[in-house]
């Protein structure tokens, strides 16, 4: 009897066992979930060249992925200058932001790291690959935009095409044919190749040529219509554009080719900080990343068989390392103020 007693204590506790495993503390991404589904929405910001349905299309999949139902609200960007200055004036002043989650550049999130405006998450946890994290766990790379100077093809003849970035500074191209966008930072990256000295320089010597100074967006237009040459420094973003509606503008091939990451970072005082990290960790899955290069036209560097990482190959690209972060956030301002912005 008292054999019987303790095989019966045994399988007990062996049942106990296994309903505690099958039954057991709830894994991290199954937690997220459950608590993203008690926010219910994530306020998404994110470049403006990406567009409502690209969004949509990516919330369709994030909720079918994880059985949810959240409303996204798309902030298509204006000036990711701009906005990443108001995260930092509304930290200032106490109040929350505007948005959960930003998909701006790094050197855009390397002003919000600077200044301690990002939520860290172990995004390891989600199974992000260790080697997407940046920004002590605040940000996860999306994908890589390329940066080249950009021309119509209908209206600058091939031979009259830059080689170099030096051929900007060519006399023929003062006052008015050439376009600089808000995206200074761009050129600050130059530095990590060239050295400050340098690229400082080049700087004042571009903007002795009187570019004309607009928006990424304002200068495609302009450029379209032939009403300037060249913009210096634009995104394959609105070359993805020109491919989808036909426009003739392409990327003059110059090197070192400027490579901008795109990162999710979920911002300090986020309303909906779990939507928004499982969010930020979905935007680096396949599906995500197969919607984010047909609506936005760029892919990581990082994955080899991407678009990017074949695009990349035996090519010089200049990727911004964390270390670099205070020098391009510090340069940016410089020659902002050196190309005539927020005059």
């Amino acid at each position: 009897m008292k054999r019987l007693r303790l095989l019966v204590v045994g399988a007990v506790a062996l049942g106990a066992i296994v309903a505690s495993a099958r039954h057991g503390p709830a894994a991290p991404i199954d937690e997220m979930i459950a608590a993203a589904k008690k926010e219910g929405t994530i306020e998404f910001y994110a470049s403006s060249t990406f567009g409502p349905e690209g969004a949509q299309k990516l919330a369709e999949a994030f909720n079918k992925k994880h059985g949810l139902n959240i409303k996204l609200n798309y902030h298509p960007s204006g000036n990711m200058a701009k906005a990443v200055g108001q995260v930092v004036s509304l930290a200032a002043a106490g109040a929350p932001p505007e948005w959960d989650l930003m998909v701006v550049t790094d050197a855009h999130h390397a002003t919000l790291w600077l200044r301690k405006r990002h939520q860290p998450f172990d995004y390891a946890k989600l199974g992000v690959d260790p080697k997407l994290v940046e920004h002590d766990n605040g940000t996860v790379i999306v994908s890589h935009g390329f940066v080249l100077p950009a021309y119509n093809t209908k209206v600058l003849a091939p031979k009259d095409v830059p080689r170099s970035w030096d051929d900007f500074l060519d006399p023929k191209w003062k006052a008015g044919k050439l376009g600089v966008t808000t995206a200074v930072h761009h050129l600050g990256r130059l530095a990590a190749a060239w050295g400050e000295e340098r690229t400082t320089r080049y700087v004042k010597a571009l903007a002795g040529q009187q570019p004309v100074l607009g928006q990424p967006a304002e200068l495609y237009t302009r450029l379209q219509l032939g009403e300037i040459l060249l913009v210096v420094n634009l995104g394959d973003g609105f070359i993805h554009r020109a491919k989808m509606t036909g426009a003739p503008i392409v990327h003059a091939a110059i090197e070192p080719v400027i490579s901008a990451a795109s990162n999710a970072g979920v911002l300090k005082g986020a309303r909906h900080p779990n939507v928004a990290h499982l969010f930020a960790a979905f935007l680096t899955a396949s599906e995500a990343q197969e919607i984010w290069e047909r609506h936005r036209g760029e892919s990581s560097a990082f994955v080899p068989g991407t678009t990017a990482y074949r695009y990349a190959q035996g090519k010089k690209v200049l990727h911004m390392a964390q270390s670099q972060a205070q020098m391009v956030d510090r340069l940016t301002a410089a020659y902002g103020k050196i190309l005539g912005f927020g005059r």
